[in-house]
């Protein structure tokens, strides 16, 4: 006899003894408790009743809490639970990063919008829309590309200072600026969202 047929007799008496289990588990069982015999939770509530009329309430209760003795670890697990340190000082890190403003200055823009061409009213729509995205997701800071006005009528740049108003009654935007050269200069502004 080698290991295999070992293993196949020991899986066929492990498959009778629960064939057997099965069958003897639908003979009906019947209960020889009596039809209107109390509950545990009645007999316990009887008791506690009848040491309050005694007034040995008190002494039963100390016998009750000395039996439910609890491993102290346990009890400290319970009151004070389990922290991922790790994970806290790495979130600790990154909103400490986060509330530096010179990173953030420094920073490159995680989207940018490009309103070239677009009238006042097209504009403010789409950087409405635009700016929600952006805190829907997470972002830190964002690029808006509106222009530096050659091409409008007269010197000054229409969508500049509309943007400069969006960005101040927006509640969600914090810190502006001009980035450099390489990135629009004057045509463009960065923002921080808060």
């Amino acid at each position: 006899m080698d290991f295999a047929d070992i293993l196949n007799s020991w899986d066929n008496l492990q498959k009778e003894q629960k064939r057997a289990a099965r069958e003897k588990s639908k003979v009906p069982q019947i209960s020889h408790k009596m039809a209107n015999a109390p509950t545990p939770e009645e007999k316990a509530a009887r008791k506690l009743a009848k040491l309050r009329a005694e007034g040995r309430l008190f002494e039963e209760q100390m016998k009750i809490d000395a039996q439910k003795t609890i491993n102290p670890m346990e009890l400290w697990l319970r009151r004070y639970g389990v922290t991922d340190k790790d994970k806290a000082a790495s979130e600790y890190e990154e909103r400490a990063k986060m509330e530096n403003r010179e990173y953030l200055r420094t920073m490159r823009p995680e989207a940018k919008i490009d309103l070239h061409g677009l009238t006042r009213d097209e504009a403010w729509t789409k950087l409405t829309s635009f700016v929600n995205d952006c805190i829907r997701r997470g972002l830190k800071k964002i690029l808006i590309i509106h222009g530096k006005g050659n091409h409008s009528n007269g010197s000054d740049s229409i969508l500049g200072p509309m943007v400069r108003t969006f960005i101040e009654q927006n509640k969600n935007l914090g810190s502006s600026g001009h980035p450099d050269k390489s990135m629009g200069g004057n045509g463009a502004t960065w923002v921080i969202i808060k």
